[in-house]
């Protein structure tokens, strides 16, 4: 099922591996979703290489949601980033499990639009496990590699989060760090 361990689709997976790790390690928002956009970018361009319609669609839009997260957390631009996404779900899917990177991203992009810190961290647990379930049928090393990585590092982040007197949350805007 897995193609050549070295083959260029699979060094973007294993690009977005690096990116997709280095993300989950941060307990910053802000430099969290820099680097999922990161990660997102790589996998367009792998899932695009292996032949997967619907986790390339995903993973553009998800790369779009991460840079609008950055600047907004509006409810009406979550609910399009999650219409745009069902919506190429309907016209891409062509298995069952074509869905897992659509609801994937879905719930990646409440995640990331509604919520924050220890709790968009915990959400975002489910959309690694739908990832983890379309890495390993589309055949993808790096993708499988790095979901299951993932849901690890973003366990251990989310437990060191919950340590801090903050409980993971950040700082409002204007407020001292300390």
């Amino acid at each position: 099922m897995f193609s050549d361990a070295f083959s260029i689709p699979q060094l973007f997976g294993y690009a977005a591996f690096v990116l997709g790790v280095s993300s989950f390690l941060q307990k910053n928002d802000r430099r969290f979703k820099l680097f999922m956009t990161g990660e997102c970018i790589a996998y367009v361009v792998h899932f695009w290489l292996l032949g997967n319609p619907t986790a390339v669609a995903s993973s553009a839009v998800s790369t779009t949601r991460s840079v609008l997260s950055l600047y907004t957390r509006s409810v009406w631009v979550a609910v399009a980033v999650v219409a745009v996404n069902l919506w190429l779900g309907w016209g891409l899917a062509k298995a069952w499990w074509n869905w897992f990177p659509i609801l994937a991203s879905c719930v990646g992009t409440l995640a990331l639009f509604l919520l924050q810190g220890v709790r968009m961290r915990l959400v975002m647990l489910l959309g690694t496990a739908l990832w983890i379930a379309n890495n390993v049928l589309s055949g993808s090393i790096g993708g499988s590699a790095l979901e299951s990585v993932i849901f690890v590092v973003n366990s251990h982040t989310i437990w060191r989060m919950s340590r801090q007197p903050t409980a993971g949350r950040e700082p409002v805007a204007g407020q001292n760090k300390g």
